[in-house]
C-alpha cells in the first residue's frame, strides 16, 4: 500500500456549479503511479464545496446553482453572521449541506467513475478566488 498527498489550486471561478475534474487531473500527474487505489479530495474552504454529478449537460450545474440559492437564500431575516455580505452565511450553509470532499476509486491511473459524472467546484460565494485542494490518493502502485 502506498500513499499520496499533493496540494492543488483551482483556478477563481465566478459563482455556481463548475466541473473542475479536468483542472484537478491536469495537477495530478501522479495518479497515473497507481494501479488501484482511492483519490480523497478535500476543498480548504467553508465557502465553497465538492460533489460528483452530471458531467455532460451543463443545464444541470444551472439548475443546482437555481435550486441551491432558492433553498437557502440570501438576506434571510435571521441570519445574525451578516458582516462579510449577504452570500456569505448562504454559502457556510450551502458548503455543509454539500460537503467538503469527494472519494473517487481510481483504476489503471485514472479516476474511475461513470461515464456522466465529474467532479464540480460549488462556489457559493460571488468572489470566491481560487480555492484549495488537497487531494490524498491511498492504493497500490503499479509495478514497475
Amino acid at each position: 500500500m502506498s500513499c499520496l498527498q499533493k496540494e492543488i489550486h483551482l483556478s477563481p471561478k465566478k459563482r455556481g456549479f463548475h466541473l473542475v475534474t479536468r483542472e484537478i487531473l491536469e495537477q495530478l500527474p501522479e495518479l497515473a503511479q497507481f494501479s488501484v487505489g482511492l483519490a480523497h479530495i478535500f476543498i480548504c474552504h467553508t465557502s465553497a464545496s465538492l460533489t460528483l454529478n452530471e458531467n455532460a449537460d451543463p443545464d444541470v450545474r444551472v439548475d443546482f446553482e437555481s435550486h441551491f440559492n432558492e433553498y437557502v437564500p440570501e438576506n434571510a431575516p435571521y441570519y445574525v453572521h451578516t458582516i462579510e455580505g449577504p452570500d456569505d452565511m448562504p454559502a457556510h450553509i450551502k458548503a455543509s449541506l454539500l460537503g467538503s470532499s469527494v472519494t473517487v476509486p481510481v483504476t489503471n491511473g485514472r479516476f474511475n467513475v461513470g461515464t456522466w459524472q465529474g467532479v464540480y467546484l460549488c462556489e457559493h460565494r460571488n468572489n470566491g478566488g481560487s480555492r484549495k485542494l488537497i487531494v490524498t490518493i491511498y492504493g497500490e502502485r503499479n509495478s514497475q
